[in-house]
C-alpha cells in the first residue's frame, strides 16, 4: 500500500524526500489536479483526497504536514483512520509526516507500521564527524559535483551539521566548473564560502588548549568573514558551559552517561564519551575561569569596548589561566 509516515527535526531532509516522491509518482502535467499539501489535524479533508480517484495521467499524491495522529488518536479517529486507509486506491500515494516521534503505542501508529512505511529523519550530530561526511558526499553525489574529500571537509568546517546550508554552497560550487569531471579544491572553497578556513568550534578547542596566538588568528578571521561577534562568544559560553558540567559530573565520579547527560541537559547520551574526551587534559577550575573571561568579554563588548581590543584582553587572559 502507499502508504509512508515521514517524522524528524530534520525539515530540511524531510522535505527534500517528500518532493522527490510527489516527483516519482505525479504526472507533472497533471500536478495541479493530483497533488494535496494539508497541514493541522483535518484528517477528514485529508482522507477525502486521498480516496478521491486520480485525474488524467500518472498518481495522485497527498501529503498531511504537522499531523498529531500519532500522539494523540481517539478510537473513533482510529475507526474512521483505519475505514479509509483499507480502501485506498493505489494510485494514491499518502504521506504523513511530523517533526515528533510516533508513539508505539497507539493503535494508529501500529497501524500505519503494518500497511506502510516509517521512515525517520534525525538530525546528524555536529559530533558525528563520519556521518556528516557521508551524507555530504552524498548530497554532492546527487548534483553531479565531483569534489575532494579535502575539500568537502573544509566545506563541512564552515557549515557544520546545517545541511540546508550544505545544499546551498554546493550549488554555488557548481558554477566553478569549468570542467565537471575535474574535482573542486579545498583552495576553490575557501575562495567561496565565508568561514569555510575556521569555525567556531575551532576557537573553542584552541581557546580550551591555551593556543592564545592560534585562537586570535581565528578570531581575526572569523571578523573578516562579517561573523558578528556576540555571537561567537554566545557560541562559546554555550560550549565552555556544556565542557563543565561533564567535567563537573565526571570528577564527581558519575559514570552513567544518561545521568551526565540529564543533568548537563545535553539531549543525546551517546555525546557525553566524546565531550569527556575533549576535557580530558582540563581541571574544571580552569573550564570556570574561562567561562567567567567569556562572559566579561560579552559584558565588553555590549558596553562599547573597542571589538578588537576586547577580544585580544579575553584571550590573553584565557591563555594565562590555562598554562
Amino acid at each position: 500500500m502507499p502508504l509512508y509516515y515521514f517524522w524528524g527535526e530534520d525539515e530540511y531532509r524531510l522535505h527534500r524526500a517528500a518532493q522527490a516522491l510527489r516527483q516519482q509518482v505525479v504526472d507533472p502535467i497533471w500536478a495541479a489536479f493530483n497533488t494535496d499539501h494539508i497541514r493541522g489535524d483535518d484528517m477528514t479533508t485529508v482522507l477525502n483526497q486521498a480516496l478521491s480517484p486520480v485525474f488524467g495521467q500518472g498518481q495522485r499524491f497527498v501529503w498531511w504536514q504537522d499531523t498529531k495522529i500519532t500522539q494523540h488518536c481517539p478510537p473513533e479517529r482510529l475507526a474512521e483512520l483505519e475505514r479509509a486507509l483499507k480502501h485506498l486506491p493505489a494510485t494514491t500515494h499518502l504521506l504523513l509526516s511530523s517533526s515528533s516521534k510516533p508513539d508505539g503505542r497507539l493503535g494508529s501508529t501500529k497501524l500505519i507500521k503494518t500497511l506502510g512505511t516509517i521512515q525517520e529523519f534525525s538530525p546528524i550530530p555536529p559530533w558525528d564527524p563520519d556521518a556528516l561526511l557521508a551524507q555530504a558526499r552524498q548530497m554532492a553525489a546527487a548534483q553531479g559535483i565531483e569534489i575532494s574529500e579535502q575539500a568537502l571537509q573544509v566545506l563541512l568546517r564552515a557549515v557544520g551539521s546545517d545541511l540546508r546550508r550544505l545544499a546551498m554552497e554546493l550549488e554555488k560550487l557548481t558554477l566553478l566548473r569549468d570542467d565537471p569531471q575535474t574535482p573542486i579544491t579545498p583552495d576553490q572553497v575557501q575562495a567561496l564560502i565565508p568561514g569555510s578556513q575556521v569555525g567556531v568550534g575551532q576557537l573553542a578547542a584552541a581557546l580550551r588548549d591555551g593556543e592564545v596566538d592560534t585562537a586570535l588568528g581565528m578570531v581575526a578571521r572569523l571578523l573578516a568573514g562579517n561573523e558578528p561577534s556576540l555571537k561567537i562568544v554566545a557560541t562559546l559560553v554555550g560550549q565552555f558551559r556544556t565542557w563543565l558540567w561533564v567535567k563537573l559530573l565526571t570528577e564527581a565520579k558519575i559514570k552513567d552517561p544518561q545521568t551526565i547527560a540529564q543533568q548537563a541537559e545535553i539531549t543525546n547520551p551517546k555525546r557525553i564519551y566524546f565531550l569527556q574526551k575533549e576535557v580530558a587534559g582540563i581541571s574544571s577550575a580552569v573550564l570556570l575561569a574561562i567561562l567567567r573571561h567569556l562572559l566579561t568579554l560579552e559584558w565588553d563588548l555590549k558596553s562599547g569596548r573597542p571589538e578588537w581590543e576586547a577580544w585580544q584582553v579575553a584571550c590573553v587572559q584565557i591563555g594565562r589561566d590555562r598554562s
